[in-house]
């Protein structure tokens, strides 16, 4: 049981962190949005930290994203300079979350990690 008994009673949003083809892959998982979102952050900032030349975000198991979330999203990608950041499998609303909000234009989004890791 959690100190503040307000605290949401959610898992953890990062899955993992792990490289492979030259590529950080970042699993995400559940609701992203304000409760989590330093999570998310610290996520991003260890798939960046791995000097990976490309980091694809695996959202297949995000259910919902807020603005906060997507925030974190546009931050991770400045901080990459000419590195990649590619989001990957992003379910429905999710998906709509990222059309509404214009990022879909501005980041690569994929339909699975593996057509991430092959663009």
């Amino acid at each position: 049981m959690p100190d503040d008994p307000a605290a949401p009673l959610r898992e953890p949003p990062v899955r993992a962190v792990e490289t492979t083809d030259g590529a950080a892959v970042l699993t995400l998982a559940g609701e992203l949005d304000l409760f989590n979102a330093e999570e998310v952050r610290r996520g991003l900032a260890d798939a960046i930290a791995t000097g990976s030349g490309r980091i694809v975000v695996d959202l297949a198991e995000v259910e919902f994203i807020d603005s906060t979330a997507l925030g974190t999203l546009v931050e991770a990608r400045s901080a990459l300079g000419d590195r990649e950041l590619l989001l990957a499998a992003p379910q429905p609303e999710p998906r709509r979350a990222l059309r509404v909000s214009g990022l879909d234009r501005h980041l690569a989004v994929h339909d699975s990690v593996a057509a991430a890791l092959a663009s």
